[in-house]
């Protein structure tokens, strides 16, 4: 879970790597792949804007949001009617981390946090996908479609909707 958040982070901050990106929004599918070679799929949708704003909505296999800003990641789950909120590792410098990815090839980047690598692909000027292990040693592949960027995003869309009957819990 903590490679989860350090991903989804990891994301919204390469655009602070890449500056003349200033938003982004894509369709999203991440694989997950254990040593087993067993796969596990999930879809969804990303919406992301400088300085440090993402919103991941997640479709399948489960509905699930996650909000990120540049203090806390809110992750509402309806199905359990659940939220958390976690704040942010205050030493976690993902903004440097990118901003010292080298450049692999022409498309390819690779980026260092605390022990693990990070493979950053752009085609076209887009970015099409992220690879790395997570902290269970799976082989995680997120690949992006329907990609737009620099678009004006609207900043309540980085603002969490927590029903009121939801349980909060706050990490």
């Amino acid at each position: 879970m903590k490679y989860i958040f350090t991903l989804l982070i990891l994301f919204t901050q390469i655009f602070a790597y890449i500056d003349s990106i200033n938003s982004f929004e894509a369709d999203f599918t991440q694989s997950v792949t254990d040593e087993k070679k067993k796969v596990l799929s999930y879809s969804g949708h990303i919406i992301a804007s400088k300085p440090q704003n993402a919103l991941w909505k997640y479709s399948t296999p489960i509905k699930k949001e996650i909000y990120i800003n540049a203090f806390n990641v809110t992750v509402i789950e309806p199905e359990i009617e659940q939220v958390i909120i976690r704040k942010l590792e205050s030493n976690f410098d993902l903004f440097n981390m990118i901003k010292n990815a080298k450049q692999i090839d022409k498309e390819t980047y690779k980026a260092f946090y605390k022990d693990s690598e990070f493979i950053i692909t752009i085609k076209n000027d887009m970015i099409e996908s992220i690879s790395y292990l997570d902290e269970f040693e799976n082989s995680v592949k997120i690949v992006f479609t329907h990609q737009k960027q620099n678009e004006v995003i609207d900043p309540e869309v980085f603002m969490p909707k927590i029903p009121i009957d939801f349980d909060v819990i706050r990490d």
